[in-house]
């Protein structure tokens, strides 16, 4: 555990919640204003932690939340589809009643080249039982993985989509689920090919670039592809690579999403979780030979699912 003083006279603790991941900031009421040296703190424990958490954060609105990308020196950023909150700008909210489970391993919005840096969630409504997140590290990740195994990654690239099997992924979900996700999630088709491993902009540090929106492997056989993204992930979500958070009403996690994944646990029944989060502008990851990622398809969903048909009639005459 760590101690600053801020200029507010109030102790700024930083406490770990795990060992390879994930802190606790204590001390500190946030808001867009905070002064240089909290806000350097803050950014060192971020950067460090990968995840911070901070407890009791009541007094935040949407606007307030939306203004906390200040602290990390960008713009707050939507979601490329999915429709604002009513009377926001930015806010995207996960809610239960509506769907909102986002209960598979994911970095956010990696089907984009620029995708967020770091992304900020509010808990506005939490399960009396169940409905933790659980986030990964895919730093430690990459340096857990043996040498020839991770001499291959640093030579791989990924293609990632918002349109995958949605069913496969979420064998329970609804038939609203189903259609939400066709209609609103996959509104307009993304496929970004990133570098499995990237170079992190600001730490120098290697990470894993993997989680549900990768579509294939570039370069290899679609069985090959499935078995190779599966060694690669199973190392990410290691118990001793992640961190498990126990939500109140009034906390406010904030990530790296450069450096991690993230899980919400559908273990909730029909309780309601309603959490609301703002992302911040990023920038395209670096593989580590220097070449940045590149969008591929931006597409409504009509049209890309034209050009599909129109590829597979070429490929079936030419076969």
């Amino acid at each position: 555990m760590s101690a600053t003083q801020n200029q507010s006279n109030n102790v700024l603790e930083i406490v770990p919640v795990a060992g390879r991941i994930g802190a606790e900031v204590r001390g500190v009421r946030l808001r867009a204003d905070l002064d240089a040296a909290t806000v350097s703190e803050i950014r060192k424990a971020w950067l460090r932690h990968k995840v911070i958490f901070f407890r009791g954060q009541h007094h935040l609105d949407d606007a307030s939340q939306e203004a906390l990308t200040t602290l990390f020196g960008a713009k707050p950023v939507a979601h490329p589809t999915v429709p604002v909150v009513n009377g926001t700008d930015y806010i995207h909210e996960l809610d239960s009643r509506e769907g909102g489970r986002a209960n598979s391993w994911h970095t956010d919005v990696t089907f984009v080249d620029a995708y967020p840096r770091a992304s900020i969630l509010r808990a506005l409504v939490i399960p009396a039982y169940g409905g933790d997140t659980v986030w990964a590290n895919t730093v430690a990740a990459y340096q857990d993985l043996p040498p020839a195994l991770r001499a291959l990654a640093d030579t791989l690239w990924a293609v990632h989509s918002n349109e995958y099997d949605y069913q496969a992924r979420k064998p329970n979900s609804s038939a609203d689920d189903v259609r939400r996700y066709q209609e609103v999630f996959t509104s307009t088709v993304y496929e970004t090919e990133h570098p499995v491993v990237r170079v992190h902009p600001e730490t120098g540090e290697r990470s894993l670039v993997l989680g549900h929106f990768v579509k294939r492997l570039l370069g290899v056989s679609s069985h090959d592809s499935a078995h190779l993204f599966q060694v690669l992930q199973e190392h990410v979500t290691r118990l001793e690579n992640t961190v498990r958070w126990r939500w109140a009403a009034g906390d406010v996690a904030i990530w790296d999403n450069r450096a991690t994944q993230h899980y919400a646990i559908n273990d909730y029944g029909d309780q309601v979780r309603v959490v609301r989060r703002v992302t911040v502008d990023g920038d395209a990851p670096v593989s580590i030979d220097g070449r940045r990622s590149v969008t591929r398809k931006k597409a409504p969903r009509a049209a890309a699912a034209r050009s599909e048909s129109a590829g597979v009639a070429v490929a079936t005459a030419t076969a």
